[in-house]
């Protein structure tokens, strides 16, 4: 008993009292899982690589995309722009090797046909809104379809999630990329707020098809829809919570409380997202939303002892002080979910202006700037907030959730949205161009992993068995002990079997709706 003890606090120590690193740090080793889409994306575009080879397609498929991550946080995490390098050289050799007769074939394949002479109106017109939830032609594109771009990102959101949540647990992940203590920047950090981000960005898309409908739901409705979300993250929390104090598992206080984590967090932001679509009506966007709600916790914060409560007040006996950081946090985490949703809402429609008639090209190029706009306007906010030469001279806290970590969140994601929106954009046009839903799904198809697809179909079921399987290595394996070597190899093991499960769910048509 003493031994497990001993070791418990020896894990505890393990993630207590980090700093963190450097912005660019974290920006230069997350930058390897879009340059490692960028060479998937140019075998695909070039040579049709991924569907003319499938045992080899998905084997490679899962080197780019989950073992690339993998190494930039384990090995190469002095030098990410190393791997990135060794990851962007073979684009040149793609390009330089003829295209293989399959890659023409598909892509004369994934150029539609002009619409038949009977066609009454534009699929890509206003008929196209109007048809959606109404019955209309079963051809007819939707106003909100599935982007491979945004696919992608979440995919790659949800591995870089995956692997630090169990790689953390290893000396082989270096400690600056471990949650903060308190003050600084971290690659978990980072990697919570895109959890939440991300969530948000796809929370647009029944908006837009409530308004596409032209149904407006009651506020009671919105409400009751948004609990059959809550509930089964709310019963997660629960049983982790149970597991973790029956298990005597390691933790820390500091990170959300005695009580709370992070699907306690997940679950209570549907319910208070679906009560503020009424306060819409008030304010002009999501965005601007989200800046009231973060702005008015950060002026508590500077303005109130509010502060000092969450970061020094005793631990109970009430469970408001016992889970302070949690609870108050969550202020932040919704801030960051309504500046995702902001971005889901031009970013997920066919056309940014739903007024417009333009081509094609000419919306895809609109939503490009958009995106560019708004992600400068988020990084020129983050620089305001954290410069103390020109601006507040705020310091990012994730245990707080405050106006930098904010958006520093929606800065970053927003930045590489764009950056895997320019990358489909070059490489991928012919989804853009699809007159039917039929050239539009092979489209995507073309233009999208497999691994992806299947990770982004049970993304929350398979964060959930992510869960799972961190807890039993940590109860089985003193990971603090282990060599490099065997932390690899069950870094290795622990991916391939979720990348197994994922394709497995998919290949047998299998939704873990949560």
């Amino acid at each position: 008993m003493s031994n497990s003890t001993t070791y418990k606090q020896r894990k505890e120590d393990f993630v207590s009292n980090l700093s963190g690193g450097p912005v660019s740090e974290i920006n230069n080793v997350t930058a390897v899982a879009l340059v490692a889409v960028l060479l998937w994306s140019a075998l695909q575009a070039r040579h049709s690589f991924f569907q003319t080879s499938a045992a080899l397609g998905l084997l490679v498929d899962y080197g780019l995309n989950v073992c690339a991550i993998l190494l930039a946080t384990t090995l190469y995490s002095d030098a990410p722009l190393l791997l990135c390098i060794f990851l962007a050289t073979p684009v040149a050799l793609v390009y330089m090797l003829p295209p293989s007769g399959g890659s023409s074939r598909k892509k004369r394949a994934a150029v539609p046909p002009p619409p038949p002479p009977t066609t009454t109106a534009d699929a890509t017109g206003p008929s196209s809104a109007r048809s959606l939830g109404r019955g209309g032609d079963p051809a007819a594109l939707d106003a909100v379809p599935v982007k491979p771009f945004l696919t992608t990102y979440r995919g790659s959101m949800q591995i870089i999630t995956y692997i630090a949540i169990l790689a953390v647990d290893f000396r082989l992940f270096p400690r600056r990329f471990a949650k903060v203590e308190t003050w600084g920047t971290s690659l978990m950090d980072l990697g919570v707020g895109s959890y939440v981000f991300t969530a948000g960005v796809v929370a647009a898309r029944p908006v837009l098809k409530e308004r596409a409908s032209g149904r407006a739901l009651s506020p009671l409705t919105r409400l009751l829809r948004s609990l059959r979300h809550s509930v089964p993250l709310l019963a997660l929390g629960f049983v982790r919570l149970l597991s973790v104090k029956g298990l005597e598992y390691a933790e820390h206080a500091t990170e959300y409380g005695v009580h709370w984590n992070f699907f306690f967090t997940l679950g209570f932001l549907p319910p208070f997202v679906a009560l503020f679509q009424e306060i819409l009506r008030l304010v002009p966007s999501y965005a601007a939303l989200s800046m009231c709600v973060v702005g008015l916790y950060e002026l508590a914060l500077s303005r109130t002892p509010l502060k000092a409560y969450i970061l020094t007040a005793p631990r109970g006996p009430d469970l408001v002080s016992m889970n302070r950081e949690g609870i108050f946090s969550f202020l932040g985490y919704l801030a960051i979910f309504l500046a995702g949703q902001d971005l889901g809402m031009f970013v997920l429609p066919r056309k940014v202006n739903p007024r417009s008639d333009a081509r094609p090209g000419v919306q895809r190029n609109t939503l490009l700037m958009t995106m560019a706009v708004w992600a400068g306007i988020w990084v020129l906010l983050y620089n305001v907030s954290t410069s103390y030469k020109y601006g507040l001279g705020l310091t990012v806290s994730r245990r707080l959730a405050n106006l930098p970590y904010v958006l520093w969140v929606a800065a970053f994601n927003s930045v590489f949205v764009l950056g895997y929106c320019l990358v489909d954009t070059v490489f991928f046009p012919a989804f853009y161009n699809a007159t039917d839903k039929r050239a539009e799904r092979e489209a995507y198809e073309f233009a999208t992993s497999k691994l992806m697809r299947a990770f982004n179909r049970n993304g929350l079921g398979l964060f959930l068995v992510a869960n799972l399987l961190t807890g039993l290595v940590n109860m089985t394996v003193p990971t603090l002990d282990v060599s490099p070597a065997a932390a690899m190899a069950i870094l290795l093991a622990y991916t391939g079997a979720l990348s197994i499960l994922a394709l497995v769910l998919d290949a047998y048509n299998i939704s873990i709706k949560l």
